[in-house]
C-alpha cells in the first residue's frame, strides 16, 4: 500500500512537546578510481573531496557519511519503506540496469541491489566513500555527474536515480539531457530532494528566526557559488521542459521534532529533527566561509544558534520532501 501523501495539516500533540564500464579494469575491486582521489582536502575541521576539488561544497568525512545514512533512513520512513516512487516492477519488465547519480555512501544502491538481484546497479560519486565490498550486481565508480558521462549514450539504463543533489549541480538542463540520452525509451528517472527551509501550518515557524535566516543565507551563498541548494520545487518543471513525460511530483511533510499527534509522524519527526541538526553545519560551513567571507568562528556560532532553535518544541515546523519521477517517451529514439 502506498503511504499517505502528507499535504494535510498535521495535528500538534500538546501533551508531548519534546558492466557498464570496463570490467577488466575493475576485476579486483568494485570501486574504480584514480589514486589521487584519496588525497582529501581539509578545511575548517572537515574533510572534502579531492577529485574535481571545489565542485561540491559539502564534506565527505565520517561525520557526513553518518548524516547521509540517517537521511537515507528518513527518505525511507517518508515512503513507508520504499526506495523509489517511480512505477518500477519487481517481476516482469523489472529494470536491468540502474544508475545512481551522486551515490554518496552507496546505501541506496546497495539496497536496490537486494531488491533487484537480477539488475546491474552502478553508483557514481566524486568521493570514494562507498564500501570496498559490494554484491556482484552493484559497483561504484568515481565520476562527475556534471561532466560527460562515461557510459554508452545509447539508452543504457532502465532507471536513473538521484537524491539530495541540490547544491551540487550548476546546469540542471545539461544533467537532464544527459540522463535522457542514457535512458532507454520508456525508462524512468527519479529525483528525491528536500526543501532547504522550514515551514509551519500554525505560524510557529516565526519563532525560529535563525532557521528562517539560515535558509535565506544558504540560498544566497549557493546561488553565488553557482549551484543552488533550494531546487526541490523547481524539479518537476525542469524535467517537463527536458522532454520527459508522465511527470509526477509527490510531496511529503516531514516534521522537525516529535510534536505531531500521530505516532507515525511523531517518530518521523524525531528522525527529521536529528537530520536537520546534522545538516546545518555541512551545508553552510564551506559556502559561508568561501562565498560569504565569514570566519570559521562566525560560521560555528551561527550553526550553534540554528541548532538550538531546532530543539525548540514550541516550533511546529516541518520540511517538504519532493519525489519527482518521469519517463522518457517510448517512441523517442533520439540521442542528441
Amino acid at each position: 500500500m502506498s503511504p499517505p501523501n502528507f499535504h494535510e495539516h498535521i495535528q500538534v500533540d500538546t501533551s508531548d512537546e519534546d558492466s557498464l564500464y570496463d570490467t577488466d579494469s575493475a576485476a579486483d575491486s568494485s570501486l574504480s578510481f584514480a589514486s589521487s582521489v584519496r588525497d582529501y582536502y581539509y578545511e575548517n575541521g572537515r574533510r572534502y573531496h579531492a577529485y574535481r576539488y571545489g565542485q561540491y561544497p559539502i564534506p565527505n568525512d565520517q561525520e557526513e557519511q553518518d548524516r547521509l545514512d540517517i537521511l537515507h533512513h528518513l527518505f525511507k520512513l517518508l515512503t513507508g519503506g520504499d526506495l523509489y516512487r517511480a512505477p518500477l516492477t519487481h517481476h516482469q519488465h523489472a529494470p536491468k540496469r540502474i544508475l545512481d547519480i551522486g551515490t554518496g555512501t552507496g546505501t541506496w544502491a546497495l539496497d536496490m541491489a537486494e531488491v533487484f538481484p537480477d539488475a546491474e546497479i552502478v553508483g557514481t560519486d566524486l568521493s570514494p566513500i562507498q564500501p570496498n565490498f559490494a554484491p556482484p550486481n552493484c559497483s561504484f565508480i568515481i565520476d562527475d555527474a556534471e561532466s560527460d558521462w562515461t557510459f554508452p549514450k545509447d539508452g543504457t539504463f532502465d532507471y536513473i536515480h538521484a537524491r539530495s543533489m541540490g547544491g551540487g549541480i550548476g546546469d540542471w538542463d545539461r544533467l537532464l539531457k544527459q540522463a535522457y540520452n542514457h535512458l532507454k525509451p520508456g525508462g524512468w528517472i527519479e529525483f528525491q530532494e528536500f526543501e532547504a527551509g522550514v515551514r509551519s501550518d500554525d505560524g510557529t515557524h516565526e519563532r525560529a528566526p535563525m532557521l528562517l535566516d539560515f535558509s535565506k543565507r544558504l540560498d544566497e551563498a549557493s546561488r553565488k557559488f553557482g549551484k543552488r541548494v533550494s531546487i526541490a520545487s523547481s524539479l518537476a518543471e525542469w524535467v517537463r521542459r527536458a522532454g520527459y513525460v508522465n511527470v509526477t511530483e509527490d510531496i511529503y511533510k516531514c516534521p522537525v521534532g516529535p510534536w505531531p499527534k500521530s505516532p507515525r509522524l511523531k517518530e518521523l519527526g524525531r528522525v527529521g529533527k536529528l537530520s536537520v541538526i546534522q545538516a546545518i553545519e555541512p551545508y553552510s560551513l564551506a559556502l559561508f566561509t568561501r562565498v560569504l567571507g565569514w570566519s570559521y568562528e562566525q560560521a560555528q556560532d551561527y550553526v550553534t544558534k540554528c541548532r538550538r532553535e531546532t530543539l525548540n518544541s514550541a516550533c511546529h515546523i516541518y520540511v517538504l520532501f519532493y519525489y519527482v519521477y518521469a519517463q522518457r517517451p517510448l517512441n523517442d529514439e533520439r540521442n542528441d
